[in-house]
């Protein structure tokens, strides 16, 4: 199942509106099939390792990271082509919340006289699936928000130079980060200021996460690099209902993709952003800043996972900090984290952190 969670993790930022499954077929103590959910989201998991497994998989063990689909999409029902193989028994890590499957693939199985076994590392494979559970259970994807700030917490100086905190090493990390997720966001004062192409770099994917920014009035330039290249790689843009209709029909016929979304307090409703990326398919979420767009996230208790990169220099009290103003007056309200990874990145330090299960401290 270790391995079977290790291929699926592959297909993270390629597979949605799918979850990245995979799966590994034994035979005799033998691997003789694996697997993992495509670009696309088909073929699924199971399909690639069966077809790999051929005649060997009559009478083997499966480990599936994500429950079996049961229903006819594209393509026809994993549970219904594990049965048609002749497997014996099929381990599944967790089940599928969505609707259409729900524990009826787990079903088929049984129903068919094949042995299922349930819950091996089932915490493990919710994590690898957070943004696609999520986006069943609760429509929002899963939030990384990444900052890359100096020792004391600024992303830019008074004068807003920004170029470069991090070195090029943390940078080129981050393009393996973007590779992970569905889409990279930012907020349109990044978008103006910085003119960011928001794509990954020298990993020969051949592939791009979508390049989602958050602005309300969309008063984005309109030769930006976004602008430019949004036939080549999807751009979605999140706006209000105040943005003028002739910039709105402009974005449009520049090849984006607009989402309207609700405004509150002046500023658009991040939970309400969510929403409407999940609508779009969207898992997988990874957050560039700004400061303002941090801060609303943090605010509103949408981020899943924090990843810091921080630079051994101090800018000042008069630097752009790294996260807006939340309000706090009390250390108990402040959002906390649990650190999962630390490590060096050339001269710069990484941080991972996950969104503390308050029940279980």
């Amino acid at each position: 199942m270790v391995l079977a969670l290790s291929l699926g993790r592959r297909g993270q930022g390629r597979t949605w509106p799918n979850p990245a499954v995979g799966c590994v077929i034994v035979k005799d103590g033998r691997i003789v099939g694996r697997g993992w959910t495509q670009p696309g989201g088909r073929p699924h998991a199971e399909a690639v390792a069966l077809a790999q497994a051929g005649t060997h998989a009559r009478g083997a063990d499966v480990y599936v990271s994500l429950e079996p689909c049961a229903h006819h999409g594209e393509t026809p029902p994993c549970a219904q082509a594990l049965i048609d193989a002749g497997v014996a028994r099929v381990w599944v890590a967790t089940g599928d919340p969505d609707p259409r499957v729900a524990g009826q693939g787990l079903e088929m199985l049984r129903a068919a006289g094949i042995t299922v076994e349930t819950g091996l590392l089932a915490t493990e494979a919710a994590q690898d699936n957070a943004g696609f559970l999520g986006r069943v259970a609760s429509d929002r994807p899963f939030v990384t928000l990444k900052l890359a700030s100096s020792f004391d917490g600024r992303i830019a100086t008074a004068t807003s130079e920004s170029k470069w905190i991090t070195g090029p090493l943390a940078r080129r990390y981050v393009h393996g980060l973007r590779a992970r997720h569905d889409a990279v966001m930012v907020g349109g004062g990044t978008a103006r200021k910085d003119d960011p192409g928001l794509t990954m770099r020298d990993l020969g994917t051949g592939w791009q996460p979508v390049r989602v920014v958050i602005s309300r009035r969309l008063d984005l330039p309109l030769m930006s690099t976004l602008a430019r290249t949004a036939r080549e790689v999807p751009v979605i843009l999140c706006y209000g209902q105040d943005a003028d209709p002739t910039l709105r029909q402009t974005w449009v016929d520049l090849g984006a993709t607009l989402l309207p979304c609700a405004a509150s307090g002046g500023q658009l409703d991040p939970q309400d952003i969510l929403r409407q990326l999940a609508g779009h398919g969207l898992t997988r979420i990874f957050c560039e800043g700004g400061s303002a767009l941090a801060a609303s996230l943090i605010e509103g208790d949408l981020v899943d996972q924090l990843v810091g990169f921080t630079a051994g220099l101090a800018i000042g009290a008069e630097g752009l900090p790294s996260v807006g103003a939340l309000g706090l007056g009390r250390l108990a309200a402040a959002r906390r984290f649990d650190l999962i990874e630390t490590r060096g990145i050339g001269p710069d330090v990484m941080h991972v952190w996950r969104r503390r299960n308050e029940a279980a401290v």
